[in-house]
């Protein structure tokens, strides 16, 4: 296995479109120089204009064939996307918790582009009490670091700050808080020392898929090829930005991110990518977390 590419195992939801999901890791990983490896959590029935069905999959079967694979196999990191039910969520937790000595991402998805909500309460605590106390790097908007926090803090008290302080004081090692403005891609890393850094780049017109998604599997392969974590967040980074800056439209729905770029020629722009500016730090430091 010597000069074998390190091997990153991913759990979540099969797209068809390849534009997120499982389809979108695997794509992602191969680009960054690892083998991905992955299990099945559920199917969305979808294109890429809309979802139509979420089906999620018998717990059972997802923990026994990441067993397989984890016995079978050297795995150098985990990637953790959408589940459809605590039952599902509890068995990943108990699967990667014989594991702990692997970086763990989290990139959950609880609305799978707006139109099916997957946040039962159920669902919400189970990510909250079994996996983001295991994880390494926890990829989120603040909506969803409130959602988490909620099931044990009071909902009438629930910042993005005291979100924040209580998911990291659970465990969760760090935290890329995201933030889609008009104009502008923000991602903002903490860790309970307060916030590491901060990385914004200027964002297109156009609705790109599998943002989330693109950006944990780049982190994950990174760790995966021995990166520490602020390093590989801010590579990803530049990988996700170079990729939508080529973006490009399969259907009559969103863009799709193009994860092989740099294997394209570069000597013109494709008609309809988007327009941006790569993310630039936006300055170390700053306020401590409010606990």
């Amino acid at each position: 296995m010597s000069d074998a590419p390190p091997i990153v195992l991913t759990f979540g939801l099969s797209d068809p479109t390849g534009a997120s999901g499982l389809q979108a890791d695997l794509l992602t990983l191969a680009s960054m120089g690892c083998h991905g490896v992955s299990v099945l959590t559920g199917y969305a029935v979808r294109d890429s204009a809309g979802v139509e069905e979420v089906t999620g999959l018998d717990p059972e079967i997802v923990a026994t064939q990441a067993r397989m694979l984890l016995e079978d196999m050297p795995i150098a990191a985990f990637k953790v996307g959408a589940a459809t039910r605590a039952e599902i969520v509890s068995a990943i937790a108990e699967v990667v918790s014989d594991y702990d000595d692997l970086p763990l991402i989290l990139a959950p998805d609880f609305t799978l582009d707006d139109e099916h909500v997957l946040a039962a309460d159920e669902l919400l605590e189970s990510i909250s009490e079994l996996l983001a106390p295991q994880t390494t790097i926890l990829i989120a908007d603040s909506q969803t670091l409130m959602q988490l926090a909620q099931p044990d803090v009071d909902a009438d008290a629930i910042t993005a700050d005291n979100a924040l302080a209580h998911l990291l004081a659970q465990g969760c090692e760090y935290i890329l808080a995201t933030d889609t403005g008009s104009h502008q891609y923000i991602n903002t890393l903490y860790s309970e020392e307060g916030r590491i850094r901060q990385d914004a780049w200027s964002r297109g017109p156009n609705r790109l898929l599998g943002m989330t998604d693109t950006l944990g599997a780049a982190i994950a392969a990174l760790l995966a090829n021995g990166q520490d974590p602020a390093e590989a967040i801010r590579e990803a980074q530049e990988y996700v930005y170079q990729a939508s800056r080529v973006a490009f439209r399969p259907g009559m729905g969103g863009y799709v991110l193009d994860r092989f770029f740099w294997a394209r020629a570069n000597d013109e722009e494709t008609p309809d990518s988007t327009t941006a500016t790569p993310p630039s730090d936006a300055g170390a430091g700053g306020d401590a977390l409010r606990h």
